[in-house]
């Protein structure tokens, strides 16, 4: 509002000199005819009032093409102060809280380092219980192979929606690209820049948090198959005992 005041106030200061210089060139005129009926040729008075005519016109047309390089000076900087719209952040923004659900939905072991040591401890120990049972291992051991599936899954999931983002990104991206084409001010391209960082953002999220769960799903799958390796040799340690089967009489 300000500002559509402040170049009100400019174009009415542009027309009142431009008045001024007519009645200026008009005033001229009049002065350079003779006020006497009978009508006397001066060529010197002549030639003078031709030079300040000429001169009067000059400047005039100085005024005129001043007014219009203020006049254009004035739309360049109403056009750097138009805003261009960002339809897209909405989804954008959506899209990376729905990830982020994914990646709280982490079973067994999850994507908190508060807690991590003693989730991991509890399903993968050190030491192995001598009085553990065998349904008690057998449970443990689903217990651990449940998880790892889970957390296959839980990377799945996480692809799936990325590559369900990709189509939504292009499309993103072709409308950004459009607007910022079509910039007509220094303001809507530095806008239709921003919004092509936040899409390049977006995207690298999406990547982080895709590496995070597949990794994971990764890391409990080898502790798996090396608890379940650990147990197995402590398992026929036992069996054996002193490590002779069997002693002749």
């Amino acid at each position: 509002m300000i500002h559509n005041l402040h170049l009100k106030t400019r174009f009415a200061h542009l027309i009142v000199a431009l008045g001024t210089a007519c009645s200026v060139i008009a005033v001229t005129t009049v002065a350079a005819t003779p006020a006497q009926a009978v009508i006397v040729f001066d060529p010197s008075n002549y030639s003078q009032n031709i030079l300040t005519a000429a001169r009067t016109l000059e400047q005039i047309n100085n005024q005129i093409r001043m007014l219009q390089n203020q006049a254009t000076s004035l739309t360049n900087q109403a056009k750097n102060l138009t805003t261009v719209s960002f339809p897209e952040l909405q989804a954008i923004t959506q899209t990376i809280q729905q990830i982020n659900q994914l990646m709280g939905q982490a079973q067994g072991i999850r994507f908190r380092v508060a807690g991590l040591d003693q989730q991991f401890r509890q399903m993968f120990p050190q030491s192995f219980n001598q009085a553990l049972t065998v349904n008690a291992r057998v449970v443990a051991a689903r217990t651990r192979l449940d998880t790892s599936m889970a957390a296959y899954k839980q990377t799945m999931m996480v692809q799936s929606r990325v590559a369900e983002n990709v189509e939504a990104d292009a499309q993103a991206l072709t409308g950004i690209v459009a607007r910022s084409q079509g910039a007509e001010g220094a303001l809507q391209v530095a806008q239709a820049t921003n919004q092509l960082l936040a899409l390049t953002a977006k995207q690298q999220f999406q990547i982080q948090q895709l590496m995070a769960a597949q990794y994971r799903a990764e890391a409990i799958e080898q502790a798996r198959k090396v608890q379940a390796e650990a147990e197995a040799k402590a398992a026929t340690a036992k069996f054996l005992g002193t490590g002779s089967a069997y002693t002749p009489h």
